[in-house]
């Protein structure tokens, strides 16, 4: 008897959610997760691989071949549901705001389709499903409430996400996004303030703040300040260490904003900041409202402020109509910059884009030699950046599941100030994700740093114990179906709770 079928027996359902694409979808199945649980589903054990009783794919439309890989996904599971009555099948995100009906007709064993805008109403579309034994389709065109008043399964218990907008203004060509998430809604400045005051008393010590265009925060109000207000209200909550944010858009990146990541302490000196292309001719093609002397400008402002700001991108290689000079360009931008680490993507045609009709699509050959150099190119540089932090001790938050080879080392990891990836001796001290460890950095390589001494200082923290309490629950929990139910906070009145944070860039390469 499976996990599943045990905890049927006892009147529990089990519950799976599958994620793809970007943090804004993490974020979301937080909510999904959240969601379930308050309705009385607990979350399957790892590995349970479609043997959960509500199996919830969360999707991303970003993807040329994402269609493809969602149906084959529920292909594998139809047999599963075929030979289990009462089991439920849900499919959310950008690729079933894009396809609604499409879905239940191609894959007509699937019970529930919703999209971004109405995540909440997922428990009643299940019993709708259940009750009335069809499908149940329900798409809302606009955002029925902020996806902060919902509640949340939090994955981390030192480190989450705080969403300050939802939507995006922008019209990038390549971009499907803003039409499936929808125009920029911004939250009340109360509100986020008060659900990070809420996350700091759970033992939370670091936040990112979340947006599809997140330094366009504050067009609702006309405020073009709000974001650097933002940062340096973050600055003033006793017990919040670290404040990273995702992902800011060069055309809203002001001079405020650096004031405010250099005065701000826990501000850290990090910026994920989406390049695209370097060539002025492929960003107006783009739609991208920024030219390369801009987009330096900003990289050079931030380094003169922020000697230590360790900058990373995104860059879109091929993209329909790019000649070899206007390539060379994005080459010329990667030398000057000198990115930490960039997120590179091959162009791929996004259904429903205005890129995707195109002229002058490049062909692979041409799009997979292009995207080669550029890799090599940006190895080199970040191999020479982090050599730069040998010698240099840094304080370290220790991070949970981040160093695949930790335990054949006898090494633990974690996270710089600035983001980079360290791998450091275990000491002999008790150390715990959420506590800080100073280390001095003694071998770099272009992904990740050693810290091959001993461990200079280990400091206990609050995200230490919340994370110690968690584990705690977790292990002592008898019925292995059952998991720990996570941060579940229900916020003032004024609004509500989000996620936690992930060291890559957008994921999907369209900010």
């Amino acid at each position: 008897m499976s996990s599943s079928d045990r905890s049927l027996a006892v009147g529990v359902k089990t519950y799976e959610v599958r994620t793809y694409g970007c943090q804004m979808n993490v974020h979301d199945s937080e909510r999904l997760s959240g969601l379930l649980e308050e309705a009385g589903y607990v979350r399957a054990p790892e590995g349970s691989d479609g043997d959960a009783d509500v199996v919830v794919f969360n999707t991303c439309a970003v993807r040329e071949n994402a269609d493809n890989r969602l149906y084959g996904n529920l292909g594998r599971l139809a047999p599963k549901k075929a030979g289990r009555p009462g089991m439920q099948i849900a499919v959310g995100g950008c690729l079933a705001q894009k396809d609604r009906d499409t879905i239940v007709k191609k894959a007509p064993w699937v019970d529930v389709v919703f999209g971004t805008h109405n995540i909440g109403k997922l428990p009643v579309l299940l019993e709708r499903a259940r009750v009335q034994e069809e499908a149940q389709v329900e798409i809302a065109e606009a955002l029925e409430a902020f996806p902060s008043t919902l509640p949340t399964r939090r994955e981390s218990a030192y480190a989450a996400w705080v969403s300050i907008s939802v939507g995006c203004n922008n019209t990038c060509t390549f971009c499907i996004v803003p039409a499936l998430r929808g125009k920029e809604k911004d939250r009340r400045t109360g509100d986020i303030l008060a659900e990070i005051e809420a996350l700091v008393d759970e033992g939370v010590s670091e936040i990112t703040l979340l947006g599809q265009n997140v330094n366009a925060y504050g067009s609702d109000i006309g405020d073009r300040e709000a974001f650097s207000k933002l940062l340096r209200a973050c600055g003033t909550i006793d017990g919040l260490e670290r404040v990273r944010f995702t992902s800011p858009h060069p055309r809203d990146f002001t001079d405020d904003v650096i004031a405010a990541m250099a005065e701000t302490p826990n501000v850290m000196p990090q910026l994920h900041m989406p390049l695209q292309s370097g060539s002025d001719t492929v960003l107006k093609a783009m739609r991208r409202s920024y030219r390369q002397e801009r987009y330096l400008g900003i990289i050079r402002k931030v380094r003169e402020a922020i000697p230590h700001a360790a900058i990373t991108t995104d860059i879109i290689v091929g993209f329909p109509g790019e000649t070899e000079e206007d390539f060379e360009q994005t080459l010329h931008v990667v030398r000057e910059a000198r990115f930490a680490q960039a997120f590179t993507f091959q162009y791929s045609k996004r259904p429903g884009t205005p890129a995707a009709t195109m002229e002058n699509q490049i062909p692979k050959e041409v799009v997979q030699a292009r995207y080669e150099r550029l890799v090599a190119l940006q190895e080199e540089i970040s191999w020479e950046e982090n050599k730069k932090q040998v010698g240099r001790t840094l304080e370290l938050m220790v991070a949970e599941g981040e160093g695949r080879k930790d335990g054949a080392t006898h090494r633990l990891s974690g996270r710089a100030p600035d983001n980079r990836l360290v791998h450091f001796t275990k000491p002999t001290a008790e150390v715990r994700p959420g506590d800080m460890v100073t280390v001095e950095i003694t071998y770099a390589a272009p992904h990740h740093l050693l810290a091959e001494g001993a461990v200079l200082n280990v400091r206990a923290t609050r995200a230490g114990d919340a994370w110690e309490k968690r584990h705690v629950e977790k292990a002592a929990r008898t019925d292995e179906a059952r998991k720990p139910a996570g941060v579940m906070l229900g916020l003032p009145k004024v609004g509500v709770p989000e996620p936690l944070p992930v060291a890559t860039g957008s994921g999907c390469g369209c900010d």
